[in-house]
């Protein structure tokens, strides 16, 4: 436990942006170096890692992920072992997501089971997105594993309990961003112009109508927009304005159909305020579907052989790159409760460390089931 929080407290000082995890690649890979090397493979994929450990003797590979990338947040913990990177933090629990994975690999190297293991250190969760380039990588197509597993810490869990559920577990997600360029001039003259603060008001109103008239109301969605930029000066109008939002739903055909209503309307914009609009979805993620039977051996094995408490839970809205291993390679994902008053994306968010031994025990005792 001492090595878990140790491990911790160092990479929570240093968290990174997506693609740009430099410092803790090199972190990752001073740790690995120190474990015995006899049964260790380490390839690096940009500010990634994959590290194998080979089986006694093998007729499959388990894989397992964790994301390794930090947010552009500013932190408000006061910890004495706060981020040392301003304006960057690990506000989505990555930091703990890696200390779980480097228990798991610390352990693994020094007891080896029959089957082979693939450790995936992804980049990029939060954005741009690692985890579709990464499948896609000449050496996931080498060591590409038989079944996959991931976790996510979850906030409002106790220390303890975990959740997950057969199917879908987390949304499909987009990004979403709105440019509109018209005709700036003096506010004394707008008979003149071609306003783009009305026109991203009146656009922002009209987005709140797809979900109310054109999703199943027996599905979900959510069209937000959390950012709107535009004009100068308050007596200047707007030639440029931009909204940047987000697209969940739990249907790739709603992620479809709202898409199609997001560009009708904002045509419509252009036709009625005179602009010019450009759309750009992002970084989009595929759904978090469980795979049904790995998901119940999961399930089955964590009520029959430990003693942590297991909840079923609902799907949730949240967005996870790991969608698209899971849509590749049969597997699952499940929550691991951290039990902290702040949530996900929080500025004072701080999981507590307690919650990383549940998860390396709990994991070292399930892989070493599955394949032996």
């Amino acid at each position: 436990m001492e090595q878990l929080i140790s491990i911790r407290r160092d990479l929570h000082q240093i968290p990174e942006l997506g693609f740009q995890e430099f410092k803790t690649q090199k972190y990752i890979m001073e740790f690995l170096s120190s474990l015995p090397q006899e049964r260790l493979e380490i390839k690096t994929w940009k500010t990634g890692l994959f590290v194998k450990i080979n089986g006694l003797n093998p007729s499959k590979m388990i894989g397992y992920r964790t994301d390794i990338d930090g947010l552009p947040i500013g932190e408000e913990t006061g910890l004495e072992f706060q981020s040392t990177h301003d304006g960057k933090m690990h506000a989505c629990g990555h930091d703990i997501h890696m200390t779980i994975a480097l228990g798991l690999v610390t352990y693994f190297t020094k007891h080896p089971i029959k089957d082979d293991l693939l450790f995936i250190f992804q980049p990029a969760e939060e954005g741009p997105g690692g985890a579709e380039p990464m499948l896609k990588s000449d050496t996931m197509k080498e060591w590409k594993p038989d079944c996959i597993i991931a976790l996510h810490i979850a906030p409002e869990l106790p220390v303890g309990t975990i959740a997950t559920k057969q199917g879908l577990l987390f949304a499909n997600t987009s990004e979403l961003f709105i440019d509109l360029k018209g005709k700036g001039g003096h506010a004394a003259y707008p008979h003149e112009t071609h306003d783009m603060v009305v026109a991203a008001s009146m656009l922002v109103t009209q987005l709140q109508s797809i979900v109310a008239r054109n999703v199943d109301p027996l599905d979900s969605a959510v069209v937000t927009i959390g950012k709107i930029t535009g004009g100068t000066v308050q007596n200047i109008i707007a030639e440029r304005a931009r909204l940047e939002g987000t697209i969940r739903t739990l249907s790739e055909q709603s992620m479809k159909r709202v898409k199609e209503r997001i560009e009708s309307i904002v045509k419509g914009i252009e036709v009625g305020y005179q602009c010019e609009a450009t759309i750009d979805y992002g970084a989009m993620y595929h759904q978090v579907y469980n795979n049904e039977q790995q998901t119940e051996e999961f399930i089955s094995f964590v009520k029959e052989h430990t003693d942590v408490n297991l909840e079923i839970c609902q799907e949730a809205m949240t967005g996870e790159d790991f969608g698209y291993m899971v849509k590749d390679v049969p597997g699952f994902m499940f929550w691991l409760g951290v039990e902290s008053p702040f949530g996900l994306h929080h500025a004072k968010l701080n999981p507590n460390e307690k919650a990383m031994e549940v998860a390396v025990q709990l994991l070292t005792k399930y892989i070493s089931w599955k394949g032996n």
